[in-house]
């Protein structure tokens, strides 16, 4: 790593704050400005092992940020270790000594570009284990910490400040992501003024985003373990809603029609809702009661092209699986990057931003 190279640590104060979404627009805005960037993430924590030649495990999360920025292969660098059980357990019976955030710094060293940005794991604490908490790895390189946090409500402040007590100097500022559009107004007339006064600095108030938000079909097919009955070959579908179709078909179609890109979740024996669901801007029907649907509605979801799934799941399991999948969704389509990246256009501030980062644009 050269002396000139910048490194800014994005951590979060929970599992899937917006990490990705930050990297993916405040690095395509440096790099419009000519800026050269770097990535790392120094622990997995999603992967899959790939066989090429020999078992590669590669971590997810890092190779869709590569892909989705069109890093080069010498801007990348993988995780130097990662959370799996056998890890664990080497360090928690003294057979894993090694020093992780020395080799970290060595990894990174021959790291030639302007800036790089370093990916903390799910929380500001996990990784304690290995000495490479967000905290432990801005200190070991010397590096500030871009803090994002969700909004769930005012006391937000509250963690703020125990976190700036706690970082000091090494934080640089924070994103105060996924804002409610009634907290929007709170955010920006007293959240952020109370921060600025008491010295942290609010580099971006993003709003929440039903497209962000949204989940395709593939992933509710894997959650909820379905069977996919038609249009196996539309799972790529987006669902940004859920809607349970257990009332009497005309007040069911009144409500149907207010909703978009919905999940219905339904009895297999329920005819009339999935004939109406069928006519409304349904992504996929969700059939529960272990009862095949009638081919009435087998053909017609294939005319209009809408995946049916029949799960095993009662219908308030099958809607707590999906309201999880809604909150535990990752960044990984093409029109998720394209969202995140308009977001941070108009919601970040990059001059402020980038008056923390000494680097001399071309």
């Amino acid at each position: 790593m050269t002396q000139s190279t910048q490194r800014v640590i994005v951590a979060s104060t929970e599992p899937y704050s917006g990490k990705s979404a930050v990297l993916l627009g405040v690095v395509q805005r440096l790099k419009q400005q000519g800026v050269s960037v770097a990535y790392s993430k120094p622990i997995g924590t999603v992967w899959h092992d790939e066989q090429d030649g020999q078992f590669a495990r590669i971590e997810d999360d890092l190779r869709f940020i590569a892909n989705a920025l069109e890093l080069k292969e010498s801007e990348v660098r993988s995780p130097v270790l990662f959370l799996d059980e056998a890890t664990l357990t080497k360090r928690l019976t003294g057979e894993d000594q090694i020093d992780y955030p020395q080799k970290l710094k060595d990894d990174l060293e021959t790291i030639a570009s302007d800036i790089v940005f370093v990916e903390a794991s799910n929380s500001l604490w996990e990784g304690s284990l290995f000495n490479l908490s967000a905290g432990e790895i801005a200190t070991a390189l010397e590096a500030k910490i871009l803090l994002v946090i969700p909004f769930h409500d005012k006391l937000l402040v509250d963690s703020l400040l125990t976190i700036q007590r706690f970082l000091g100097d090494r934080l640089m500022g924070v994103v105060i992501n996924k804002i409610p559009p009634n907290a929007l107004t709170i955010a920006k007339q007293q959240i952020k003024p109370f921060l600025s006064k008491n010295g942290i600095s609010v580099y971006g108030l993003i709003p929440s985003d039903r497209i962000l938000r949204s989940v395709n079909v593939r992933e509710l097919v894997k959650r909820l373990d379905a069977d996919v009955l038609c249009r196996s070959d539309r799972l790529d579908l987006m669902v940004e809603s859920l809607t349970i179709g257990a009332m009497n078909v005309n007040s069911a179609l009144k409500y149907f029609r207010q909703r978009q890109n919905m999940a219905v979740v339904t009895g297999g024996d329920r005819t009339d809702l999935q004939l109406a669901a069928l006519e409304t801007s349904t992504q996929c029907l969700i059939l529960t009661g272990h009862v095949t649907p009638q081919e009435i509605i087998l053909n017609r979801a294939d005319d209009l092209e809408i995946p049916i799934l029949s799960v095993d799941y009662d219908t308030l399991t099958t809607v707590e699986i999906i309201d999880q999948a809604f909150d535990h969704v990752r960044l990984q389509e093409p029109i998720k990057v394209e969202v995140a990246q308009e977001l941070f256009q108009k919601h970040f501030d990059f001059d402020e931003f980038s008056k923390n980062l000494p680097i001399t644009n071309p």
